[in-house]
């Protein structure tokens, strides 16, 4: 998860994100949207994909990447766990509100 919080702390990979939230692009498609060089887009692009945010396949000539919500959900699962409002809080909570039984005499026990 480190390289995740790592990747998306940068403003140029958080843009490229989102550029590939609307549709799966080339690295040429995503380097049109910024002004700076071809390389300094695939060292993004490279550290999208080591983090696990972004997926990349050849088609023909060309590198199509596409988003990859994976992370990003186990990111913001911990995120909503932190703040006590994801599932496994939930799940929590719900397991502290249950009555315990005695086994023995299967009564509640305060």
């Amino acid at each position: 998860m480190n390289e995740s919080f790592k990747a998306l702390a940068d403003p140029t990979r958080r843009q490229i994100l989102r550029l590939l939230r609307e549709k799966d692009r080339t690295a040429g498609e995503i380097a049109d949207y910024f002004n700076m060089s071809k390389p300094s887009i695939s060292h993004h692009l490279n550290a999208l994909k080591h983090a696990g945010l972004v997926q990349d396949e050849r088609q023909g000539q060309f590198i199509l990447y596409s988003l990859d919500t994976t992370v990003l959900e186990e990111v913001l699962g911990w995120f909503l766990e932190f703040t006590g409002t994801g599932k496994e809080s939930q799940m929590h909570s719900r397991t502290e509100s249950k009555p315990k039984q005695n086994k023995d005499k299967n009564k509640e026990v305060d």
